[in-house]
């Protein structure tokens, strides 16, 4: 696979083999980036830039923001975080995705294979370029879906899909916290240890006598004080000044 990331999301490698290939750069698949990335599995997400949240005018349903946020920053600052966790986002559309023998191939509007031993489908409701896949149920309600268990698995074997592909409802957080169940399911289903992805305070497990489990750390208040300030300064960069992209609407909405 690819190198080894250094968490800042800006590694260039001379392959393009990944681990995971995330199919659409929404809130679900940059939030299902975040955690297999940060579970170092090589993680490529390939962004067609079309996230129906770009459409919203002002995000309001989302925890954690309690006067609602920009969708555009709100978009921002998952990719920041899914860098962050050492993942490579890229620009571009993935016209085709088919089984081979290590896993999937998958091919861009401008030619170029990328090959993957796990991919997560995260798109609205294009489905078309997952024609080649034999076992892919197809939900028609109007608008296409994959069909899913209630984890995100499809019918084959490495392929999941999160958020509104799998016919989850139109609220941000909902598909943002699916793309993380779909994430964690991939990595159970890697048999790697369950990712708790929880940083504890100093002594929380070893002090009781337990080890740290898989996933989690300890740090102790110089690194709390380190990270919550590196936290501040980041979250300050952004929401400093309005965001400088213009507001998106339906493609059918036309000024007149």
């Amino acid at each position: 696979m690819t190198d080894e990331p250094d968490g800042t999301g800006t590694d260039e490698s001379d392959s393009d083999d990944w681990d995971v290939l995330v199919v659409g750069g929404g809130v679900a698949g940059l939030s299902a980036a975040v955690f297999t990335a940060r579970a170092d599995l090589d993680t490529l997400v390939v962004d067609g830039g079309d996230s129906i949240v770009r459409r919203n005018a002002h995000l309001e349903n989302y925890p954690g923001f309690p006067a609602g946020v920009n969708a555009r920053l709100l978009l921002d600052l998952l990719g920041e975080q899914a860098d962050r966790a050492g993942c490579e986002r890229r620009e571009g559309e993935i016209e085709r995705v088919e089984v081979v023998e290590d896993g999937f191939a998958a091919e861009t509007a401008d030619g170029e294979r990328l090959d993957a031993e796990y991919v997560i489908a995260a798109t609205k409701n294009t489905t078309d370029y997952l024609d080649a896949i034999d076992g892919v149920g197809v939900i028609d309600r109007g608008k296409s879906f994959v069909d899913t268990d209630e984890r995100g698995r499809t019918g084959v074997d490495g392929l999941y899909a999160a958020g509104r592909l799998a016919e989850k409802p139109y609220q941000a957080v909902i598909n943002a916290g699916h793309g993380a169940e779909v994430a964690v399911t991939l990595l159970e289903d890697d048999d790697r240890p369950f990712y708790h992805d929880w940083v504890a305070p100093e002594g929380y497990f070893t002090d009781r006598g337990r080890e740290v489990p898989p996933g989690c750390e300890e740090i102790d208040d110089d690194e709390r004080r380190r990270r919550e300030e590196e936290s501040l300064e980041i979250m300050r960069e952004f929401f400093a000044e309005r965001h400088p992209d213009e507001q998106v609407t339906h493609p059918s909405v036309r000024d007149e």
